[in-house]
């Protein structure tokens, strides 16, 4: 499926979305479908004069849209913070977060705040924004009396490397990016069973996305050797790689989960080609994703 055929007769008008990396690849493919179907779309990007240029394009086709952008660096704990601020001091509700953002097998990097720049990026600074907009997205619910959807993009390349919750940070690990990655894919997946454990009875439901495989921007940093090792990886899953996306296909789930009414009652699930999917133990253990929230919270505090 595609972004607009999920969509099609949905009315989003009156409800608002908050979408993370939007500039480009997914994210933007994302705002333009929202936006489509009525949604206000806040654009959270690191990058303004790219965000402004893809609500050009949507304007043009859309000359009705409402779109907004409003800075975020993940990598920047202070800013993620400066971001909530700015929904609270607007008293905006926030219907639909998407933490779309990411990087993926970069170099060895470390954040702002010294945090290893994949972790960092990918799971501590979605949860830092998630938390901070907590107060809104409740009051979302509150106001329409629809459970407020928080995405969080996932991979299946977590079910290769589960979180060390002792040395996240690589601190005492040798660097290994293609680890890095997959422990901040399975944080994301824990993030979301925790949320909803925690908040689902406030009208929060949570989601993580595995998008599939297709060619953006994220996979710049990666060579031919990084290639071969991904097909090694996954050669336990049957044409996990040959089933390459078109960037419609790639976030249709994304705006599915965000807004499919079937899935109320599914809070935590872990969604791959606008369906349920399985991910992997360890990163739907319940004892694991507390232990990983606590962690999180008392890094980002």
């Amino acid at each position: 499926m595609t972004t607009d055929e999920v969509l099609d007769g949905v009315d989003l008008g009156g409800r608002t979305a908050l979408v993370t990396g939007p500039a480009g690849g997914l994210g933007t493919e994302t705002v333009r479908a929202l936006a489509a179907a009525g949604a206000r779309v806040i654009l959270a990007a690191r990058a303004i004069s790219a965000a402004e240029a893809v609500a050009a394009r949507i304007w043009d086709a859309h000359p009705g849209a409402e779109l907004d952008i409003l800075g975020v660096d993940l990598a920047d704990l202070d800013c993620v913070r400066a971001l909530g601020d700015r929904i609270a001091d607007r008293g905006l509700p926030i219907d639909i977060l998407i933490n779309n953002a990411g990087v993926m097998y970069t170099p060895f990097a470390r954040t702002r705040d010294d945090f290893e720049l994949q972790f960092g990026v990918n799971h501590l600074g979605h949860f830092a924004l998630t938390t901070a907009l907590l107060p809104a997205l409740i009051a979302a619910a509150e106001r329409s009396g629809v459970p407020a959807r928080v995405i969080t993009l996932s991979s299946d390349a977590h079910k290769a490397h589960p979180v060390d919750l002792a040395d996240p940070n690589f601190v005492e690990r040798e660097y290994n990016k293609f680890v890095a990655y997959g422990q901040s894919k399975s944080a994301n997946a824990l993030m979301t069973v925790e949320l909803q454990r925690r908040f689902g009875d406030q009208g929060l439901r949570a989601f993580a996305v595995h998008p599939g495989v297709c060619a953006t921007g994220i996979a710049r940093h990666m060579s031919r050797d990084d290639m071969a090792e991904m097909k090694r990886m996954a050669a336990d899953t049957k044409n996990s790689l040959a089933n390459l996306k078109a960037i419609p296909e790639a976030a249709a789930t994304s705006v599915w989960g965000a807004t499919a009414p079937e899935l109320d009652t599914l809070g935590g699930a872990y969604l791959a080609d606008c369906a349920l999917g399985v991910a992997a133990e360890h990163a739907t253990d319940p004892e694991t994703a507390e232990a990983l929230w606590t962690l999180s919270a008392t890094l980002t505090s």
